[in-house]
């Protein structure tokens, strides 16, 4: 997993330059939904509340790379590698994901706020959406998808 400042998002080059051109343009005024990139790539733009910490699971997905960017809000992102997880919900292949249970280790953490952006491989199992702080807030949130 990358984690870095939207600043810096050129410096990837396994971004390519017109998801960077469209991640560039949103903003928190943006409409919820679905935006084709290119054949390649689309994204998802969501409100929502974050939740506790044991309302959300660990996913992963085959076939797509995220970025993950709040465009209004705060959230809390784990992530841990997909080796060694125990498989709670098997893959579905028309949504690409899967599920995993709550691991008993360690998993490590971010801040996901404006400005700020989270690049996530097929390798890695993320926890989304959970509450910064135990404290639900309402965020705004784009998931890039690049296929891989």
């Amino acid at each position: 997993m990358i984690i870095d400042s939207l600043e810096n998002i050129a410096f990837y080059n396994n971004i390519p330059q017109n998801v960077i051109d469209f991640i560039k343009t949103l903003t928190p005024q943006i409409e919820v939904g679905r935006y084709e990139i290119d054949n390649d790539s689309y994204a998802n733009i969501d409100v929502y509340e974050t939740k506790n910490l044991n309302d959300c699971k660990f996913e992963a997905h085959k076939n797509y790379i995220d970025i993950q960017m709040l465009l209004s809000g705060i959230e809390e992102l784990d992530y841990t590698p997909v080796k060694g997880l125990t498989i709670s919900e098997e893959y579905d292949v028309k949504r690409d994901v899967m599920f995993f249970e709550n691991p008993n280790r360690i998993s490590d953490s971010v801040i996901l706020e404006a400005g700020k952006f989270a690049l996530i491989y097929p390798h890695e199992a993320h926890r989304p959406q959970v509450a910064f702080n135990a404290t639900s807030k309402t965020v705004k949130k784009v998931v890039v998808k690049i296929h891989v």
